[in-house]
């Protein structure tokens, strides 16, 4: 199934859903506080064309407004998920005790977390996380930017902000972990020219939303800049071997890459790939350490527990059995511009000589 045929099945199934949602929420809190029906069904309407419509005019007809229009669009996505939750624990409640004015103390509550998660969202935090690695010379820092998502809502302030962080740091190296391009916003030429502020050796491999905007129309932004694109290879940099393979959903698309790359066991090695998947094979090829991101360690709690249905690693350093895993949280947000239960993170990591 090529592309183009996945994305228009991905693209209907999103809309259903998100008309159910849309219309479960507003006809279950509109009836609570007295709204009519015809009013409570052109606000579904509204609610759940705008997104979709939103994301059409800023890529085709990029402007003020409408990056106005897609961030509310992409922050009611965010407020609509805290009402769907917010209900479940009603009817839930609701089943044994009736709950007084519950349509405005969920509208209160609701709100609350939207304003809180969207201040959380603002600030970025470095984190230091130490990881001793066998056969190291010397002690070594990575700084590991993911999922910063460029786009509409991130943009070149944001990432003007991660890059002074980065330059106060001053690690050896900078490693990019996939998910640089958000895509929802138009690709412009020189949207990563801030990197060339730093001194830093920067590598990059590609994430999900690179594969979606279509990996040559990024790798293309990366001409005039200091990003060194890593697709399913190695180099060599300063004693340690940097590992970096490029995105892909086949499950054996980390297993086969590995097997063509020359990789020496006599040496440390990192690998990086966007997805917290395949450590098996990273240790069976003899991979000291794999960094990651893709989780965005659910940016939005309870959705973090939806993400662990699907990755048994989401978030921090993991010690499996000899091979360590870092999962980046992420250090910037897909979608709502929203963060609760989590942190846009830069991490630092110090490799330790063993």
């Amino acid at each position: 199934m090529n592309m183009k045929i996945q994305f228009i099945l991905f693209f209907l199934v999103f809309l259903l859903v998100y008309l159910s949602l849309n219309s479960y929420v507003i006809l279950r809190v509109g009836g609570l506080i007295g709204i009519k029906k015809n009013i409570l069904y052109s606000f579904i309407l509204l609610a759940t064309l705008c997104l979709p419509i939103s994301i059409y005019v800023e890529k085709i007809f990029p402007n003020i407004f409408s990056r106005v229009f897609y961030t509310i669009s992409a922050f009611w996505m965010g407020i609509l998920f805290f009402a769907f939750c917010a209900l479940l624990i009603y009817e839930m409640v609701n089943l044994f005790y009736t709950i007084p004015q519950a349509g405005w103390i969920i509208i209160s509550v609701v709100s609350l977390l939207s304003i809180i998660s969207a201040i959380n969202a603002i600030g970025i935090v470095v984190k230091e996380v130490e990881v001793p690695i066998k056969k190291l010379k010397k002690d070594i820092t990575i700084v590991q930017l993911s999922d910063i998502h460029i786009g509409t809502i991130r943009n070149s302030g944001f990432l003007k902000k991660i890059v002074r962080k980065v330059e106060e740091l001053n690690p050896d190296i900078v490693m990019i972990t996939g998910d640089m391009v958000d895509g929802s916003a138009s690709l412009h030429g020189d949207m990563f020219n801030e990197f060339n502020k730093l001194n830093n050796p920067i590598y990059f491999v590609t994430g999900n939303h690179e594969v979606y905007e279509g990996v040559d129309n990024v790798y293309a932004l990366f001409n005039d800049t200091k990003i060194k694109i890593l697709k399913n290879e190695a180099v060599n940099f300063d004693g340690i071997q940097i590992i970096g393979i490029e995105y892909s959903e086949n499950k054996q698309h980390l297993e086969k890459a590995l097997e063509n790359i020359n990789i020496d066991k006599e040496k440390p090695s990192v690998l990086m790939y966007h997805s917290p998947q395949g450590m098996e094979d990273a240790k069976k090829a003899g991979i000291d350490l794999q960094i990651a991101g893709h989780t965005h360690n659910g940016q939005i709690v309870p959705f973090n527990l939806l993400v662990k249905m699907a990755f048994k690693h989401i978030q921090g350093l993991y010690n499996l059995r000899g091979m360590f895993l870092y999962v980046s949280p992420g250090t910037g947000t897909w979608g709502p511009y929203m963060r609760l239960g989590s942190k846009n993170e830069i991490t630092l990591l110090k490799l330790k000589v063993r």
